[in-house]
């Protein structure tokens, strides 16, 4: 478990971090630089889940060494498939990164979402509907590598 103190705001209790894969971890199908070594040290904290439509086919042999459970969602309601998926989890319990339409809600109502900008862009209903936002992944897993970051943004 992470457990991350916020003055003002909350204390935050992580046991799963759930991650979009494309335009959050990925761009076009290839993991962005610095991700799998940053998921490796997470994953001693908490447990990594990563669902995705899998655009490109690759997120499988992106991710085959990297510890984490990888979930391939039908094309339809994604949106809903994830917020179920983090429901499962525990909401109170899981902290959640994407930047597509189809993270909104589970950004929404986990204990914290993060949305992330990267090449590809982020919805800006994804936007509104996160605690707060990064311009890239790496940054935004090293908020959780080095909780202080994070304290120094959210607290009051």
């Amino acid at each position: 478990m992470l457990e991350i103190i916020i003055p003002g705001y909350k204390t935050l209790g992580f046991e799963h971090l759930v991650l979009d894969y494309n335009g959050t971890l990925a761009c076009d199908g290839k993991l962005v630089d610095g991700v799998d070594d940053r998921l490796a040290a997470l994953s001693k904290k908490i447990k990594i889940h990563i669902l995705t439509a899998d655009t490109f086919g690759q997120a499988q042999s992106e991710l085959h060494d990297v510890p984490c459970q990888l979930s391939i969602l039908a094309a339809d309601d994604q949106a809903k498939a994830k917020l179920e998926y983090v429901q499962k989890l525990g909401l109170d319990t899981t902290v959640c990164i994407g930047n597509g339409r189809n993270d909104r809600l589970m950004l929404r109502d986990a204990l914290l979402g993060i949305a992330v900008i990267l090449d590809e862009g982020a919805a800006l209903e994804t936007l509104n509907a996160a605690d707060l936002v990064c311009t890239n992944i790496c940054s935004a897993l090293d908020l959780l590598l080095n909780p202080l970051r994070l304290i120094a943004t959210l607290r009051s």
